[in-house]
């Protein structure tokens, strides 16, 4: 095993590879693939009915079409040198795919919640993605672009000074780090912030399965049923039905012992089809409703299949066969804490799947409703968070001598944010362009 020394070396000659000031440069390649393009190749496996509404999210804005393209920053990212210094990354690691969940032990936390592009890769692919969609809300929300540039560099820092902090502790305490719920309150200074915080912690907090009974089901003819909304949440078919049924034990061989005996205590109900997200949707998705005890002990499991993740092509060959099994390990290895209920299985058509659950005291703080400071003050926590996540499958202690005590690289991968941001701005018209020319259909508002 190497030392602390050997470790630290590692790390500070990775920036003959990669200069710290390098970070800063963004200028789009002559063959730069086009961004439609892209995609458009990603829908070809996707429900064709559905892509209209992934397209209409994406063109309501440049953060939107920031969330849902994340295959095009992966060949950006791709086109640039890199430090080598390989951690599991989240692969989509923006501002909204931050946010809150209850532990095992029923406490809230923050953290990553979004793990459907999770790979090995350098550490920085994901600090430039947080970096660039903080640098994107913050003009989308009007803010000048001073204080773009600050709130961008406070989640870099926060990032970097994380890091060398963790790289200081034991390996157990390094493990055990988490950033609790009620912490995000010493956060904030104004009563306006705090107020709104409190809000969304209680939110959260009643976002339970439970709750989930009332406004996802009915009772018709004597049995619940999930409540349809077309076309985001629609009955499964009778083929899709069977194919879940069936599929479930699959899905239940690949949890813990303790949380299969837990699982068999529920009986399956019903199942809908669901959409969700931005860059998701297409991608097939269910709901599943379990009972309990009772009718009044409800279980509701979403299913989302697994496909290769963006950055795979540009990356050596990952750990992880089934995409399924890739997302539930990634999940695993940056969450401080998980869901009990997270596993997978290969469905119909050899399609993967993973499993979680869908509600468990879920909820997320809205960029888009942030003042300047309160942006500076959230994008430095998730800069923190990610961190802690990476610290936990890469060598903490190389990417802390890396980053170094000095602000070079948090300048460079600012300047870089805002580079990108333009370029999202360029990229986000591109679709407008496609989707008024007749080339894409896009279903706004839904």
């Amino acid at each position: 095993m190497t030392t602390p020394a050997e470790r630290a070396a590692r790390g500070k000659a990775a920036r003959k590879r990669a200069p710290r000031s390098a970070h800063a440069l963004w200028l789009p390649p002559v063959d730069r693939p086009d961004p439609v393009a892209v995609l458009e190749r990603q829908g070809r496996d996707r429900v064709p009915e559905l892509l209209p509404i992934r397209y209409g999210r994406m063109a309501a804005s440049p953060f939107a079409f920031l969330r849902g393209a994340a295959a095009v920053m992966a060949a950006d990212l791709a086109a640039r040198p890199h430090t080598g210094l390989t951690v599991q990354l989240c692969g989509d690691a923006h501002l909204q795919n931050f946010g809150l969940y209850a532990s095992p032990e029923r406490i809230l936390v923050f953290d990553l919640n979004d793990f459907d592009e999770t790979f090995p890769g350098p550490f920085e692919w994901d600090v430039k993605r947080l970096a660039a969609s903080v640098a994107v809300a913050a003009r989308e929300n009007g803010h000048s672009d001073a204080e773009a540039r600050a709130a961008t560099r406070a989640a870099v820092a926060g990032y970097r000074t994380g890091m060398r902090r963790l790289a200081r502790l034991g390996e157990l305490a390094v493990w055990y780090e988490r950033v609790d719920a009620g912490s995000l309150l010493s956060l904030v200074g104004s009563a306006h912030r705090r107020h709104r915080i409190e809000d969304t912690l209680t939110r959260a907090r009643r976002r339970t399965s439970l709750h989930a009974l009332g406004k996802l089901t009915e009772v018709a003819d004597g049995r619940r049923r999930i409540v349809v909304d077309p076309p985001l949440l629609e009955a499964a078919g009778a083929p899709d039905m069977a194919s879940l049924r069936k599929i479930f034990s699959d899905y239940r061989s690949t949890l813990a012992e303790e949380r299969r005996l837990l699982l068999d205590r529920y009986r399956f109900v019903d199942a809908a089809r669901k959409v969700v997200g931005v860059g998701s949707v297409g991608t097939r998705c269910f709901i599943v409703l379990l009972t309990g005890r009772d009718d009044d002990d409800p279980l509701f499991l979403q299913i989302k299949e697994a496909r290769t993740a963006v950055l795979e092509q540009y990356l050596p060959s990952g750990p992880y066969a089934h995409p399924g099994h890739r997302v539930v390990a990634g999940q695993r290895l940056l969450q401080a804490t998980g869901d009990i209920f997270l596993g997978w299985m290969t469905g119909p058509q050899g399609r993967a799947y993973y499993w979680r659950q869908l509600r468990d005291m879920k909820g997320s703080l809205e960029a888009a409703a942030m003042d300047a400071k309160g942006l500076s003050v959230y994008a430095e926590l998730c800069g923190t968070t990610l961190a802690r996540g990476h610290a936990r499958s890469g060598d903490r202690i190389a990417i802390a001598a890396y980053l170094g005590g000095t602000d070079s690289f948090d300048r460079a991968v600012t300047d870089f944010a805002l580079a990108y941001a333009d370029q999202t701005a360029t990229d986000h018209a591109a679709l407008h362009t496609a989707v008024t020319a007749g080339v894409l259909t896009a279903l706004p508002g839904v």
